[in-house]
């Protein structure tokens, strides 16, 4: 059964304008039209987009997000291909994971800092995030 831009909004919890940047991104699988002009998503486009909403709340982006789609869906992908590209995108997760470690350790040394003088003129972390030299 095919289904409206509408109807798959309501379907996947997601917004009619949401689905159209999802469309002009390449997320969604290409679509036929009606002769009025309708877009007619198959029923299983519910579960695509239930997907990359997930990964987004994962902290993935987009071009992440496509390419975890691609994975799933390439017809005629070697096993090795697909392993060699879901390594890549592990070792981005995990630049990503330390990243976050840094950030997580930066902010509690500030928060500590913080809790030690309660002046906001003089806040610690407004100072840090105002230095240009603690940039990099």
């Amino acid at each position: 059964m095919a289904l409206t831009i509408g109807r798959l909004a309501q379907a996947s919890g997601v917004g009619v304008q949401t689905l159209r940047y999802y469309e002009r991104r390449g997320l969604l699988s290409r679509v036929t039209r009606t002769s009025g002009g309708y877009r007619q998503f198959p029923e299983d486009e519910i579960r695509r987009i239930r997907f990359i909403r997930r990964a987004q709340g994962l902290g993935f982006t987009l071009e992440e997000i496509a390419e975890l789609l691609a994975l799933r869906v390439e017809r005629g992908r070697s096993c090795g291909s697909v392993e060699r590209a879901a390594r890549l995108t592990r070792e981005r997760v995990r630049a990503r994971l330390a990243d976050l470690r840094r950030m997580d350790r930066v902010l509690g040394t500030l928060v500590e800092s913080c809790e030690r003088r309660r002046a906001t003129a003089t806040c610690p972390i407004l100072t840090a995030l105002d230095d240009e030299e603690s940039e990099g």
